[in-house]
């Protein structure tokens, strides 16, 4: 069999060279970026499993963890916490779903120093509350006015943020005019004549799109850097200003979209998409309450592209800050477990996916919950193993190869 090094060679090695290199110093940083960055191992492992519980079809985001979650400012306007990362997203066994998830509590927890014993409870905690939650049948939504606890003070604060706190971490005025500003770590200057190119397409999409509404049209363009396993991808960041308003701007993030690192594995047979964007836009349409802003696709230079309003990264709960909190931890994942299968609910019955009976009868069912429980704790363990030895590699120097 490959080593972990010659797998994640392989899966990256159509991504930017130079762009990808960051991606393997985020993954080193430790073992829960290492997770996030490496999806392709996990669901490849777990192909090769015979003992998985069946569970019914279901759109999934394909790379459910702690981290993709988040706040979001819908086209509504109001803000919302909910799945936030659709780039993997395919029709495939719920359980898949919740694997890569109650993995992810193993992983964080244990990168956070908390006991096992508390990381066991607290996934039981999230498994108890996805099927609680299907077998009421019915999808939620948590905004500020249905948010509790910690997540409330969250999405409280990112409503009562203005526009221009944003801009001042990513801009700067010169001359009167405000430009992004390149940090060379999360943000890299574009070269004059692709900026010019990709501002034309930007501001051509924004009057043929449904974003036409919007009217504002580029004034500046970077590089953008965020995330960890979409480190690697052509993906920019445009400011926007309105010729209508003074000084009202938008942020717009334009991202490549790339085949699932699930296709490979899903044996179901999936819909056909004109683009990858299109197949991550209308599973994020299915599966979110609300549409992000200025959500759409395009395509440029041949490759095809998700657009919508920038969110922040920072708009994600820091388990760090609140590590110590063990009952606000709890009420956060119970929010995330609940969100999960809302998720899958709000989109049942489309292009394969179970219908809502199916689900409730999977929540109803409490055969399951312990076999995905010692899958993940199980496969938490190799995650361990495979970070060591990604990490010997790195340390030699071979990912700079």
């Amino acid at each position: 069999m490959p080593s972990i090094y010659e797998r994640i060679i392989a899966f990256n090695k159509s991504l930017l060279p130079d762009m990808v290199k960051l991606k393997y110093e985020a993954m080193a940083e430790n073992i829960f970026r290492f997770y996030r960055g490496t999806s392709h191992l996990f669901y490849e492992d777990m192909s090769k499993v015979t003992d998985l519980p069946a569970s019914p079809h279901t759109w999934i985001c394909g790379d459910l963890h702690l981290e993709n979650f988040g706040s979001y400012k819908a086209d509504n306007r109001l803000v919302y916490f909910d799945l936030n990362d659709f780039d993997e997203a395919v029709l495939a066994p719920c359980v898949w779903e919740l694997a890569r998830m109650v993995t992810s509590i193993f992983i964080a927890f244990e990168n956070l120093e908390i006991d096992e014993e508390r990381a066991v409870k607290t996934a039981q905690l999230f498994l108890k509350s996805y099927a609680n939650a299907l077998t009421n049948g019915k999808a939620i939504s948590i905004d500020p006015r249905t948010a509790k606890g910690i997540v409330r003070t969250f999405l409280t604060n990112v409503e009562n943020r203005k526009q221009k706190e944003l801009l001042k971490k990513r801009a700067t005025s010169k001359k009167h005019k405000i430009r992004l500003l390149p940090d060379n770590e999360n943000r890299f200057e574009v070269e004059k004549s692709l900026k010019k190119e990709l501002a034309n397409h930007v501001n051509s999409w924004i009057k043929t799109s449904n974003a036409g509404h919007y009217n504002f049209k580029v004034i500046d363009c970077v590089f953008r850097l965020a995330g960890t396993g979409s480190v690697g991808v052509k993906r920019y960041l445009f400011l926007l200003k309105s010729p209508d308003a003074k000084n009202k701007y938008l942020l717009l993030d334009m991202k490549e979209a790339k085949t699932s690192s699930l296709q490979p594995y899903v044996t179901v047979k999936q819909p056909y998409w004109e683009t990858e964007a299109d197949r991550v836009l209308q599973v994020q349409h299915r599966m979110q309450n609300v549409s992000v802003a200025l959500l759409g696709t395009s395509i440029f230079n041949k490759d095809s592209y998700v657009l919508q309003e920038m969110q922040p990264t920072e708009d994600r709960i820091n388990f760090e800050l609140i590590k110590e909190r063990y009952d606000d931890m709890c009420r956060v994942i119970d929010d995330m477990a609940l969100l999960t299968a809302s998720a899958q609910l709000r989109c049942s019955g489309r292009q394969g996916s179970a219908i809502a009976d199916q689900l409730i009868a999977f929540g109803q069912n409490d055969q399951w919950q312990e076999a995905i429980l010692n899958y993940s704790l199980k496969y938490s363990k190799q995650v361990k193993k495979d970070y060591d030895q990604y990490m010997t590699a790195y340390k030699k120097g071979r990912f700079d190869q």
